[in-house]
């Protein structure tokens, strides 16, 4: 229950880009509540223009259309031309490891597209007044204010957690494998799936954009090469589940944790 001082929370969830968003508002004065509930509105409609524009899926988004040749770069949305920077930066810091290009030309930037979109959507509220706020998108999380607890999924216990995250202020949770849509990231360099894959990775960071980018190649890059490359980034932290249950992770990570389930 919510006292008199303490305002019930704005809550949402979205079924939208084929996964599910849930939106955790707190924190919110309430003259500052209609604002913050239309920015919440706003950032769900947001969602959806994600979903027209850069779904795969759709033959009529502009990424389809891109791919296809169909559409110039330069007659794409904004967002779309900003999002494929963002891509290009992520694929040379992953040494070519992250990619929105793949073999046979096909263009698909979900690697990235869908951290930038529910940290867009974070942003949104926290720009309207909201002091503390969670985004939640198909499991991947950005937050601000807090605390708040980020649970890690196991991805070879279902339903368990093998780790939990504490975070504060401004903090991205990221997790990449192939525990719920299968082996879906594959190794850019041979377009099969990696050697030494690894069950998930699971990347913090400040930007929910990065995170996701970071993770998506970590999986590319199975455990051997992952591990040192992780272990160098300066601004993120990861955590690592081998296919055989063997966990891994960078020396910054226990910081965050409020405890190990595995």
């Amino acid at each position: 229950m919510y006292g008199m001082d303490e305002p019930e929370p704005l809550r949402h969830v979205e079924h939208v880009m084929g996964t599910v968003f849930s939106f955790d508002v707190r924190e919110v004065a309430p003259a500052d509540r209609p604002r913050v509930q239309a920015a919440l509105d706003g950032a769900v409609v947001g969602l959806h223009r994600v979903d027209e524009l850069f779904s795969t899926y759709r033959r009529d988004s502009q990424i389809s259309r891109l791919g296809r040749g169909e559409l110039t770069l330069s007659r794409c949305a904004p967002e779309v031309r900003d999002v494929l920077r963002m891509c290009e930066d992520a694929e040379h810091r992953s040494g070519g490891w992250f990619t929105a290009r793949y073999a046979g030309g096909r263009l698909d930037p979900t690697g990235l597209v869908k951290g930038w979109a529910v940290e867009r959507a974070a942003r949104m509220l926290v720009s309207s007044g909201a002091g503390s706020v969670c985004v939640n998108g198909g499991g991947d999380v950005q937050v601000h204010g807090g605390p708040w607890r980020v649970g890690i999924a196991d991805p070879l216990r279902r339903g368990e957690l093998a780790a939990i995250v504490e975070a504060h202020g401004e903090l991205a949770v990221a997790t990449s494998g192939p525990a719920e849509r299968g082996c879906h990231i594959l190794d850019p360099h041979t377009g099969r799936p990696p050697a030494q894959g690894l069950a998930s990775v699971t990347v913090i960071a400040t930007s929910l954009a990065d995170a996701d980018a970071v993770a998506t190649a970590a999986c590319a890059m199975g455990a051997e090469r992952a591990r040192p490359w992780l272990g160098r980034l300066p601004d993120a932290e990861a955590y690592l589940i081998t296919a055989d249950g063997s966990t891994w992770h960078t020396s910054g990570f226990a910081r965050y944790s409020a405890g190990l389930c595995v």
